[in-house]
C-alpha cells in the first residue's frame, strides 16, 4: 500500500453520503411530486483534494455497480471510507436482489481486506453503524469484526441539538494529527460501545466519539458524528483545522502515521 510504504498520494476509496429525495407538494387541492439527487461530502471533499489525495467517490445507487467486489481491487486504496449508507447497499447487489444470484459479500471482502493491512474508517450518520430505527444494522454483518466499536441493536441516534462538547482520553494520539483538542459543538451522534482493545480519543459524556484500533495487520477508526449538517454545523465544517483532522484521521488508518 502506498501510503504505507511512503510513496505518491493517499488513496481512498470514498462510500455514501448521497440521496435521492421525494418530495409531495401540497397547493389546496391540488399537489405535484418532485425528485432531487442531493450529495453531502462536498466540502469534506474539498479537504481532501486540497491534501493531494486521490479519492474515488463511490455514490450510494453506484455501490452495486462501482464499490469492489474483489480483493485485488480494494488494493488499488488505502484506506475505505463508509459514511451514512447502510449495509444493505452492500448486502443486496442488483444481481442478488433482483435475479436471487449468489454474488460477493462485499463486507466480507472488505473485513477480510482490512485485516490484511487495509486502513477502515467508518463516520456517523442515520445509516451509519446500527443507525435509524436499526435500519444500517452494521453490527449484523461480517463487518463488525474490524470495527473498533461494538454497535447497538436498536436505533442508536443521540440527538443533541444544544451541542454536545467532545472531551479528550488522548489529546495526543496521532490519529488527531496535532490538531486542536477542543472541537467546535456537534448536534448529534451514534451511540456505540468501545471494543475493550481500541482506544478512545474523545467522547461525548461517556459515550465515544472518536475510537481507534487495530484489526489484524490493519486499522480500524469510527467517528460516530458526522463529516457535514446536520449532526456536523457550519461551525464545526468551517473550523480551520477541519482538514486537517480528516486528512489526520484518514492517514493513520492507512497506517501512514505511526
Amino acid at each position: 500500500m502506498s501510503a504505507s510504504g511512503g510513496s505518491g498520494p493517499l488513496r481512498v476509496l470514498f462510500a455514501g453520503e448521497s440521496w435521492i429525495k421525494h418530495t409531495i407538494h401540497m397547493k389546496g387541492f391540488d399537489q405535484f411530486h418532485s425528485t432531487e439527487y442531493e450529495e453531502g461530502a462536498g466540502d469534506f471533499l474539498a479537504a481532501l483534494d486540497r491534501e493531494g489525495f486521490d479519492v474515488t467517490y463511490v455514490r450510494g445507487h453506484e455501490i452495486s455497480s462501482r464499490f469492489p467486489r474483489s480483493a485485488r481491487q480494494l488494493d488499488d486504496f488505502d484506506v475505505v471510507v463508509l459514511s451514512d449508507i447502510g449495509s444493505n447497499s452492500f448486502l443486496l447487489p442488483d444481481e442478488t436482489f433482483l435475479r436471487s444470484e449468489r454474488s460477493t459479500n462485499r463486507l466480507a471482502l472488505l473485513r477480510d481486506w482490512t485485516r490484511a493491512g487495509g486502513g477502515l474508517v467508518m463516520i456517523g450518520g442515520y445509516m451509519s453503524f446500527t443507525g435509524f430505527e436499526g435500519k444500517a444494522r452494521f453490527g449484523m454483518t461480517p463487518l463488525a469484526d474490524v470495527l473498533p466499536v461494538r454497535m447497538l441493536d436498536h436505533d442508536d441516534r443521540i440527538e443533541d441539538p444544544e451541542g454536545v462538547k467532545a472531551d479528550f482520553d488522548e489529546p495526543a494520539h496521532a490519529v488527531l494529527g496535532g490538531t486542536p483538542a477542543e472541537w467546535p459543538p456537534l448536534l448529534g451522534y451514534n451511540r456505540v460501545i468501545a471494543k475493550p482493545d481500541a482506544t478512545t480519543v474523545a467522547r461525548a459524556g461517556d459515550d465515544p466519539l472518536l475510537v481507534v484500533g487495530s484489526a489484524g495487520e490493519g486499522r480500524s477508526v469510527a467517528f460516530t458524528s458526522d463529516l457535514a449538517p446536520h449532526w456536523a454545523p457550519p461551525e464545526f465544517v468551517g473550523w480551520q483545522h477541519y482538514q486537517r483532522l480528516w486528512a489526520s484521521i484518514l492517514g493513520w488508518a492507512a497506517g501512514s502515521r505511526p
